[in-house]
């Protein structure tokens, strides 16, 4: 969310940001805004004018009454009972005012870094850098349910039995190699400076509202009947919530946290839930990772998280490469976001496996997470990256360690969460 101050001062810079991002139904909402923040400063001006005058005018009356000039002093109460009136009106419009400034607001797209290419979709997102050489075997690669399926490591049919499409069971091997990810992804992040943590897997609707756009969370969460509780559709969400409405000392900064959690997505409006696969699912289990920053490092930050998401890959002989998202592929709240994509072998091509995006003070700004330094207060800035996300990283790592006889070989870095075992077979 921006601050009302820039865009009343800067309201083309704001609107060709809209432009930017191929969003040009939202333009006339930044004439609205600067409209309604002038009436409601209007407002406020005379509101507080009036209780100033009124407390004037209340001393009068009591002055007047002990000099027995009663008349003078009802003419007074009447002028004392216009503005009370007077007040009643404007302080009714001034929450409707509020509301809808904060709905505007919420709803106006970040400012994006200047570096962000300029496109309409993910269609023209801008590929970084490689790391490690794409291989395609001389075997042919199945489908991924089908290389889990020769190890009895799936079940989609009972799945869809219990809960429906977008649901699986992992079993055996399969389901311990998803258990053995998850756990070297935790300690990975942890040598690397990390603090672990296991946040609430439900979070309250001022908290959804704070860390991500209406677009999103309509698309993305489940909200729990009766309740004013949401299913986390990424830890990132409890992770930035647990600053909500705190002023933390600039010497503490940056916190680093890394944070495991299911995961629970309606998915809606994606290409829609595969019966056969599970690239695109309601539930998945997930390492995050999220830093709280001073807004002078959070450029930094951003480099270094994306870079832990490609060390991870790497280590596990997974090639991968980065993409620059567009202006376009930006959701609202953000303001520069690089995917990490991972070599599928079967589909010769690269496919996302993990996000990494720099918010700036949107979420800071929303959330009321502020930081207290020798310059006095001011918005922290957030960013957060996926380490990793089975079982969408186990097609990339069932694709890249097939071989030949069926067997999947196990990376040196993963055989001690796998008890010893250098490959699984059938």
């Amino acid at each position: 969310m921006l601050d009302m101050k820039f865009v009343r001062e800067n309201p083309e810079l704001v609107k060709q940001n809209i432009r930017n991002k191929f969003q040009d139904s939202k333009l006339p909402l930044v004439d609205e805004v600067i409209e309604l923040d002038a009436k409601a400063r209007e407002i406020q001006g005379e509101a507080d004018a009036l209780r100033a005058e009124r407390k004037k005018l209340s001393k009068q009356i009591g002055g007047l009454m002990a000099k027995g000039q009663k008349e003078e002093a009802e003419a007074v109460k009447a002028q004392v009972a216009e503005f009370a009136t007077r007040l009643e009106e404007l302080e009714a419009q001034e929450p409707q005012l509020q509301e809808r400034i904060k709905t505007i607001m919420m709803t106006i797209p970040n400012i994006i870094d200047p570096s962000v290419p300029i496109g309409k979709d993910d269609s023209e997102n801008v590929e970084v850098q490689r790391y490690g050489e794409p291989v395609v075997p001389d075997f042919e690669v199945p489908y991924h349910t089908e290389i889990m399926e020769k190890f009895n490591g799936i079940d989609l049919d009972s799945a869809r039995k219990v809960a429906g499409n977008g649901f699986y069971y992992l079993m055996g091997d399969i389901a311990r190699l998803h258990s053995a990810v998850i756990s070297y992804a935790r300690d990975f992040m942890i040598n690397r400076g990390f603090t672990y943590c296991v946040p609430p897997f439900m979070i309250r609707s001022d908290v959804v509202t704070g860390v991500m756009s209406f677009a999103e969370m309509d698309a993305m969460m489940y909200k729990i009947e009766g309740e004013d509780l949401y299913l986390i559709g990424t830890s990132e969400h409890s992770m930035i919530g647990k600053f909500i409405d705190t002023i933390v000392k600039e010497e503490n900064l940056p916190y680093t946290l890394t944070s495991y959690s299911p995961c629970f997505r309606k998915e809606k409006g994606a290409h829609g839930i595969e019966e056969r696969g599970v690239y695109r699912i309601h539930q998945f289990e997930k390492q995050e990772m999220i830093v709280v920053c001073k807004p002078e490092d959070s450029k930094a930050w951003f480099d270094k998280l994306w870079q832990n998401t490609v060390d991870l890959f790497r280590s596990m002989d997974i090639p991968v490469r980065t993409l620059e998202c567009c202006s376009g592929d930006l959701a609202d709240l953000k303001v520069k976001s690089i995917d990490v994509e991972a070599w599928s072998p079967r589909q010769q091509k690269y496919f996302e496996v993990g996000s990494c995006s720099n918010l700036g003070d949107a979420q800071a700004r929303r959330l009321k997470i502020r930081v207290v330094g020798e310059g006095g207060k001011y918005f922290a800035h957030t960013l957060n990256n996926t380490v990793v996300a089975p079982p969408r990283m186990l097609i990339a790592f069932l694709e890249n360690n097939l071989q030949a006889d069926g067997s999947v070989r196990i990376p040196e870095a993963l055989r001690p969460y796998m008890g010893g075992m250098t490959e699984i077979r059938a």
